[in-house]
């Protein structure tokens, strides 16, 4: 049976024995008004039991994000400037920020956008190098599809980064969520790089350490769920079946045509371009400490 996809560690986690997952760490704490989770997968089998690479991730939960609340916005752009800001390897080396995802297909726009409110200073640094101490050397870029430019985004990257040789990469891209209520109220943050697409089962070349030759940092929000899993939920809601006749139920929808659909809430629109601030705030927080808030948003203007 074809399983529901998500791209978020921590739901793959849910459910599974705590006490039995060798390699499998998670923590969980609250500060702020934000849900902190994060999943440590330090073992090839701990991988393995829950479907990811090994390594580090770090999801910020704040369902206020989804309603558009400022301050739960500045929030967890705080926390993933701090959060971010520890991943990242010491050093005064550049940093490129790569956009991911079609501009043209809205719940897919996270990263191209993300790209468009971040602060790009390499080209300052080289005119004022006075500069130095108050912010890092950005690049950035948004590779498009193959679908559009005909060349897969990992060859662009990779191209890009042989000719920048980066200390690091930071990869934006639109995610798929398990559970509904995670859609775009969730930052998911991990050191293990990223596969382009794979939110919406449109696998492409990875972008990880093994295959860039750098480390690559992964952010992005969930725009996108699949339907049989919204299925599932309105029977759980609306019947008083068993999980065992629920999951055959579930066995049918994915092998049927609704295995294959996915859905985005109706104010996508809005709800992208707030994610993309948000994720662009928390990087230029980390990035740029040296820097205000408003010395920020002064110099991109």
């Amino acid at each position: 049976m074809k399983q529901i996809r998500t791209d978020l560690a921590m739901e793959d986690a849910t459910g599974l024995d705590r006490a039995h997952m060798p390699g499998v760490h998670i923590s969980e704490w609250e500060t702020g008004g934000v849900t902190m989770t994060e999943v440590r997968v330090e073992s090839e089998e701990g991988a393995r039991l829950i479907g990811k690479p090994m390594g580090v991730y770090i999801t910020m939960e704040c369902p206020r994000v989804k309603k558009r609340d400022v301050d739960a916005r500045r929030a967890v752009s705080a926390l993933l400037g701090e959060e971010l800001g520890r991943l990242l390897p010491p050093g005064e080396g550049d940093v490129l920020v790569i956009g991911l995802g079609n501009r043209t297909v809205t719940p897919d726009a996270l990263g191209p956008l993300a790209v468009d409110h971040t602060l790009v200073t390499r080209h300052l640094r080289r005119e004022r190098p006075e500069l130095t101490g108050a912010m890092a050397s950005v690049c950035a870029l948004s590779p498009g599809v193959m679908g559009v430019t005909g060349i897969e985004s990992g060859e662009i990257v990779r191209a890009v980064v042989g000719a920048v040789s980066p200390r690091a990469v930071i990869a934006i891209d639109s995610l798929a969520a398990r559970a509904l209520d995670r859609l775009s109220s969730t930052v998911q943050l991990t050191d293990t790089g990223i596969q382009p697409g794979s939110g919406v089962g449109n696998h492409r070349a990875a972008l990880t350490r093994e295959t860039l030759g750098v480390p690559v940092l992964a952010v992005g929000v969930p725009m996108v769920i699949h339907a049989a899993a919204l299925a599932r939920d309105a029977f759980r809601l609306l019947s008083d079946e068993d999980e065992s006749r629920l999951d055959a139920l579930m066995r049918e929808l994915m092998d049927g045509d609704l295995g294959d659909m996915i859905v985005t809430p109706r104010e996508v629109d809005d709800l992208v371009d707030n994610a993309a601030v948000m994720l662009a705030g928390g990087i230029n927080r980390a990035l740029h400490p040296g820097l205000s808030d408003e010395e920020i948003l002064t110099m991109m203007q």
